[in-house]
């Protein structure tokens, strides 16, 4: 697991010049100033069923302790931040982060990570749930009952009719005193997924172990289609190919996991860096970054009535560093966003529409940024014919910076 790096590199918001070398710069773009004071990062974009935009941080607060909290974006302004919780005890990562979720009748759920004793790397997935809006939540709980002192995250949060599910990385077969533990002070298994389906005040009502062995620290995607719900996460095998791979909640049960694509991407190292997905109806859509043959962003086009993964396509091989989001339009089409390296080493938040038949638009630059791990991971998502954008701008303190663009073909959202 890494930790985030101390390096903060300052990063412009602006939109940048074009030249022979690099794609345009994009038009339309409108910057909405987020309620996320100095100190803020790691934020995270989720879209409700009314068609609201919420947006949750991590905000540094006096005295070490860290502060959740969301706002929702209406019209053309963000309201004002509910703080979610706050604590001195959690764990805090540049790539493993809070998350919010507004559920069916607008119940929320959040997670965030909190250390346990027995190692530096030790701590616990916590969840609360509100249902007033984010006026009053619930007493944390976590839905792994393991208690072992070891990693639990990159969670992905998904809806239900009757509450919702949670999905996460669990080192339990790798900890100490753990199930698997070989009495050699460690456990000889390696990184799981497992989930949760909780109701609507927050109790688990059931737990799965959905993967016996994934890449350690690679972020999980989590969405909803006709069919149920559908994971996405990076795989491992015994000979270290961590390509993506996916499983559907179906008949009760977690389908086993199967490849979205054979990249053969063979590391044996965690390149901290997993899939988005998004969905709509039967449809969804997945991006992701690979490192084989060369370092490339992808994309796939899932379909309830295929049951799988198509039209699989390659997005950009232009010096991507990955960082991917991805939203499904309504028209069918998608957008794809991502990190790339520039010339000058700092970076550039991009997207470019991709269609089911490989279509592909125009690879366009949002904004310049930093390559370093203090720039986080940009977020996208997509409402009211526009896509909105989050990320983090590195710096001493590091802010939060929000714009919205005019979605491709108009989007009705």
């Amino acid at each position: 697991m890494f930790r985030p790096s101390l390096l903060a590199a300052t990063a412009l918001f602006a939109l940048v010049a074009c030249s022979e070398n690099r794609p345009p710069a994009m038009t339309g773009l409108t910057e909405i100033v987020p309620p996320a004071g100095p100190g803020s990062q790691v934020p995270r974009l989720t879209r409700a069923d009314d068609g609201g935009v919420w947006l949750s941080w991590l905000e540094a607060q006096d005295g070490g302790v860290q502060a959740f909290k969301a706002a929702v974006l209406r019209d053309d302004g963000w309201s004002e931040p509910i703080t979610i919780a706050s604590g001195d005890d959690w764990f805090i990562n540049w790539a493993d982060f809070p998350s919010l979720l507004v559920g069916p009748g607008g119940t929320m759920a959040a997670h965030w990570l909190a250390k346990t004793p027995g190692s530096v790397y030790a701590y616990d997935v916590v969840l609360s749930v509100s249902g007033d809006g984010g006026e009053t939540w619930t007493e944390p709980l976590s839905p792994h009952d393991d208690g072992t002192a070891t990693e639990h995250g990159f969670v992905s949060l998904f809806p239900r009719e009757t509450g919702f599910g949670a999905l996460w990385l669990d080192g339990r077969e790798m900890a100490p005193g753990g199930a698997a533990d070989s009495g050699h002070g460690h456990g000889p298994g390696g990184m799981t997924l497992r989930a949760a389906l909780l109701d609507t005040e927050g109790r688990v009502l059931r737990g799965d172990l959905v993967d016996d062995l994934t890449c350690d620290c690679c972020q999980t995607g989590a969405a909803v289609t006709g069919a149920g719900p559908l994971v996405v996460y990076r795989d491992r095998t015994e000979g270290e190919i961590r390509d993506i791979s996916f499983s559907a909640f179906r008949d009760g049960r977690w389908t086993a996991g199967r490849p979205v694509a054979i990249d053969g991407w063979q590391i044996t190292a965690c390149p901290v860096n997993g899939p988005a997905i998004d969905a709509r109806g039967p449809d969804a859509v997945v991006g992701w970054f690979t490192g084989a043959p060369r370092p490339m962003i992808r994309a796939a086009f899932w379909s309830d009535e295929e049951d799988g993964f198509l039209g699989v396509m390659d997005v950009s091989d232009d010096r991507p560093l990955g960082r991917v989001d991805a939203v499904l339009l309504a028209d069918g089409s998608a957008v794809v966003s991502w990190l790339a390296a520039t010339e000058t080493d700092d970076a550039e938040i991009r997207f470019r529409q991709v269609w089911r038949d490989g279509r592909q638009g125009a690879d366009t630059v949002l904004a310049r940024t930093a390559a370093s791990r203090m720039s986080g991971f940009p977020q996208m998502t997509t409402s009211g014919g526009r896509l909105i954008f989050a990320w983090t701008v590195p710096g001493d303190p590091p802010v939060i910076r929000s714009a919205t663009v005019p979605a491709p073909g108009g989007d009705g959202t």
